[in-house]
């Protein structure tokens, strides 16, 4: 009789003890998913081409985390696992907080290249204005001078003109007084003549 509850005892003990077994079992295995879960994250963020070498403190506290959490005593394992998980989540954070900056800086960047290659741009155009400007100015002055030199070359021609007016006045005034004077000369000799012709007669006249 205490041979068979001896083997009862054995056998709820030997149940009791592998139930044990397989709840540390259990519990290990979940134990080591969540190290793995966290430390697939982090690989993750460290292999990822555009977060990967930012936040390289953080990548490595979170790791020291993970470590932690790997070697945490059961009443210590929710802290740990809270810690790690934070320490996870932080690391991606800050990677992505820091490709935002750089991403802003950059367009910063940019926007002030294109603010100076702008007021390059105004700056050029205002000078080439100003170029047009004096161009046109050069172009006014030399009309004007060339306006000028047409009114004097038209002034003196005109002088020109009133001069060889005034020329032809007097020579045309003088050839009349010559043509009065020859008027009157002619008519003095024709008189003269007349006047020789009646004398001649005259003494023709007497002696016969």
């Amino acid at each position: 009789m205490n041979r068979v509850i001896s083997r009862k005892s054995l056998s709820l003990i030997a149940i009791s003890l592998l139930a044990l077994f397989a709840s540390v079992a259990v519990q290990a295995r979940k134990d080591d998913m969540d190290v793995d879960r966290l430390s697939n994250n982090l690989n993750q963020l460290a292999s990822d081409p555009n977060l990967g070498v930012y936040a390289q403190a953080d990548q490595a506290l979170a790791r020291e985390a993970i470590s932690q959490l790997s070697q945490a005593s059961s009443h210590d394992r929710p802290h740990a696992l809270y810690i790690a998980e934070r320490r996870v989540d932080q690391a991606k954070a800050e990677a992505q907080l820091q490709v935002s900056q750089r991403q802003l800086n950059q367009l910063d960047q940019e926007n002030a290249q294109l603010q100076l290659d702008r007021s390059r741009i105004d700056a050029n155009a205002a000078q080439q204005q100003l170029d047009i400007q004096r161009m046109q100015y050069q172009l006014a002055q030399q009309e004007t001078a060339r306006l000028q030199a047409q009114g004097q070359i038209a002034a003196a021609q005109a002088a020109q003109a009133q001069a060889q007016a005034d020329q032809a006045r007097k020579l045309a005034a003088a050839q009349a007084r010559v043509a009065q004077a020859a008027k009157r000369q002619a008519a003095l000799a024709t008189k003269a003549a007349q006047a020789a012709r009646a004398a001649q007669e005259n003494q023709s006249s007497g002696g016969n």
